[in-house]
């Protein structure tokens, strides 16, 4: 940059992405934001479920893999797999190779479907713990966002009750937060008014 030319304003965002590409575009582009989109709600979860006892970003190398492997997270292909898909996804070193989250993936894909066949949309049946409504938080610190909500408890309690695993209330908390239920983006980050 030449001299004499200030190198513009810079962006004040969250802690938790750091400095890495990949997790600073995810942050500043997708993560908080509104979605409302079945199929890809129905994703963000099964990924959210996949992360328990990992990073995000360890999830987020992936997802690419995931959705190859996943045909696509649409959920009529993913509850008709069979033991011997399990197996080849197993195989699979692009993935996270858990047999309980796989078979917790296929479980949720037959849920979701039952879910649609009840007349409701998995977008109504995600955002109805909140009404509807995003919740704005206004933290000023990472520190002081949760890992839980009584919201994020009730989505876990709702999920697991048509027949959603690896749901509980941290992976919720967390799912909310990526789908945009919740902005947890601190005060000062720049999407927090944005999103």
């Amino acid at each position: 940059m030449p001299l004499g030319f200030p190198a513009g304003p810079v962006k004040t965002r969250c802690s938790w992405p750091g400095d890495d590409p990949l997790y600073v575009a995810y942050h500043d582009e997708e993560w908080g934001v509104p979605e409302h989109d079945d199929r890809a709600l129905f994703e963000k979860l099964i990924l959210d479920g996949f992360q328990a006892g990992l990073s995000w970003i360890t999830i987020l190398r992936k997802r690419d893999n995931f959705r190859v492997a996943f045909d696509g997270f649409e959920p009529e292909r993913i509850a008709r797999y069979d033991e011997r898909k399990v197996e080849s996804l197993m195989r699979d070193a692009g993935i996270v190779r858990n047999r309980a989250k796989i078979e917790g993936a296929i479980r949720g894909a037959r849920a979701y479907l039952d879910l649609r066949e009840s007349g409701r949309t998995f977008d109504d049946f995600i955002w109805r713990v909140t009404d509807g409504r995003a919740i704005r938080n206004a933290h000023r610190h990472w520190r002081d966002v949760p890992a839980e909500s009584a919201e994020s408890r009730a989505m876990s309690k709702a999920l697991k009750a048509r027949g959603f695993s690896f749901c509980g209330p941290t992976i919720c908390y967390a799912f909310m937060q990526a789908v945009g239920i919740v902005n947890d983006h601190i005060v000062d980050c720049f999407r927090h008014d944005e999103v």
